[in-house]
């Protein structure tokens, strides 16, 4: 037998095995969530995902002694360099998209700041309005720039770096380390460097945790991130706008700040939510769903309306109440 015919054999033979062993595995795969919430899940490749990277110990090639004698088993095979090639191009591939996504969302977070940092320094917004659209626009696409990501294990790390450095340059300038003006201005409520501290440091450090927790495959992390940073951060530019009615348990809340965060977070939520499932990460049973993320709103905006601000920051109770609620609504 030539070695051309026995390479024919042999890949026809392993492509029969890979097509028995996906079968085989495929029928035993069970669901990642046994919630009735949850019709099922399954993870969908992505159509910049499609290729797989196979196990270099696939294109080992025989030894020259064997080649040379013509006969070779058919369960040995000399793959083309090629074959090779295409395999550490997949992995250096995936690391690249990883990369180029970081880049991405890293300079698109930095523009971010510098456009309302422009518009505050020329008067044609407030301070505090520039700080809630930044509170609630930089994480609302943080998030949904997670699609541009990899399937790849390691893509929610890398998703975390921009948060994550983010908060190492709030560090450095709420130790006034080093300046930066426009940044205080955007990010806190007095323009004193040592706030950034507290609020936005919280603030970046939740979306790193949320992202290397949860990830785009859970609900959970997606619905503590829409309210945080949708739904609080509509409710204080409507309670500062509207909000004439106080509650009675909190002077510094309003009705109209409380029922906006429940009403906004509920729909970016379950806009969050049918992103997600729209791409594949998951499938939902909306009937259900739509009412369990009405109770995560709610606890949520109750959490929120509490006196508990000089003790605990809304950056921390918010996310930290809806992870909480939301884990036992949809993992439990």
């Amino acid at each position: 037998m030539t070695v051309d015919a026995t390479i024919s054999m042999h890949l026809k033979l392993n492509q029969h095995h890979h097509h028995h062993h996906h079968s085989r595995h495929s029928a035993t795969a069970q669901p990642a969530y046994t919630n009735s919430t949850f019709s099922h899940f399954r993870r969908y490749h992505r159509p910049f995902q499609t290729t797989s990277i196979t196990p270099l110990t696939h294109f080992l090639s025989p030894p020259n002694s064997l080649l040379n004698r013509g006969n070779i088993s058919a369960s040995i095979v000399a793959l083309p360099l090629s074959v090779t090639r295409c395999a550490l191009l997949s992995s250096n591939a995936v690391i690249f998209q990883d990369a180029s996504a970081t880049a991405f969302v890293l300079g698109g977070g930095y523009a971010l700041v510098s456009a309302f940092d422009n518009l505050t320094n020329r008067s044609l917004i407030s301070q505090k309005l520039s700080r809630k659209l930044v509170h609630i626009i930089s994480g609302l696409l943080f998030v949904a720039s997670w699609p541009l990501f990899s399937i790849s294990t390691e893509a929610r790390y890398f998703a975390s770096v921009a948060p994550l450095i983010n908060g190492l340059r709030l560090v450095v300038h709420g130790l006034s380390l080093t300046t930066d003006e426009g940044l205080i201005k955007s990010v806190t409520r007095e323009g004193k460097p040592e706030e950034l501290l507290r609020g936005p440091l919280y603030y970046v450090l939740t979306l790193a945790i949320c992202a290397i927790v949860f990830w785009r495959d859970s609900p959970v992390g997606l619905l503590s991130l829409a309210m945080m940073s949708g739904g609080d951060g509509i409710a204080d530019i409507m309670g500062r706008k509207f909000g004439n009615v106080k509650l009675p348990y909190n002077q510094k809340k309003s009705w109209a700040g409380s029922i906006s965060m429940f009403i906004f977070g509920f729909l970016i939520s379950v806009g969050m939510l049918y992103y997600f499932s729209a791409l594949g990460y998951f499938q939902l049973d909306w009937n259900l769903t739509m009412q369990r993320v009405a109770v995560v709103s709610f606890i949520a905006t109750v959490v929120e309306s509490l006196p508990t601000e000089e003790r605990i920051d809304d950056n921390i109770s918010v996310p930290l109440a809806t992870l909480v609620t939301a884990y036992i609504c949809f993992c439990l």
